[in-house]
């Protein structure tokens, strides 16, 4: 499946958001919706007029009862199905945060070491544009999906 990029739009707009510890990051094992049983960060779809930042603090505090702090949008990502579903996501990333991670039936919340992050249990792209937000780069990719199977993509640094 080819993409046009410049001519792709999306149907949705989601976030993720990456809070970090010292030389930890907050991830959760995905419950429900896309994604599910997936590890990945704490992030969702925009709501009708929220910005991208103010979705990424909402979804954190909604999925693991914690408040982000000193964000950075780091990146965006954008994601075409083989079904014609399109999302665009941006990229947080958080240095520090208020709260308790906390279960919800969202999320279960882990703090993983930089080193030794989950890659096994996340979506495939993740492995192209990570090694960005982790040394705190501007990135952009493009990834083309059938289900949770990676058809194609690439991410940079920007």
């Amino acid at each position: 499946m080819k993409i046009d990029w410049q001519l792709w739009t999306p149907k949705e707009i989601a976030v993720l958001c990456f809070i970090f510890r010292q030389d930890e990051v907050l991830l959760i094992e995905k419950l429900r919706g896309l994604g599910a049983g997936k590890v990945n960060a704490p992030g969702g779809r925009l709501e009708f007029g929220e910005t991208p930042l103010q979705a990424a603090i909402r979804e954190v505090q909604e999925e693991i009862s914690v408040t982000p702090h000193e964000l950075s949008q780091v990146g965006n990502l954008k994601f075409a199905f083989v079904d014609g579903y399109n999302l665009e996501c941006w990229v947080f990333r958080a240095e520090s945060h208020t709260g308790t991670p906390t279960n919800s039936p969202e999320a279960i919340p882990f703090w993983s070491h930089v080193n030794s992050l989950p890659y096994d249990r996340m979506w495939d792209d993740d492995r192209e544009w990570l090694p960005f937000l982790l040394r705190s780069e501007a990135f952009q990719g493009e990834f083309v999906f059938d289900g949770e199977m990676m058809l194609s993509g690439s991410a940079r640094r920007v």
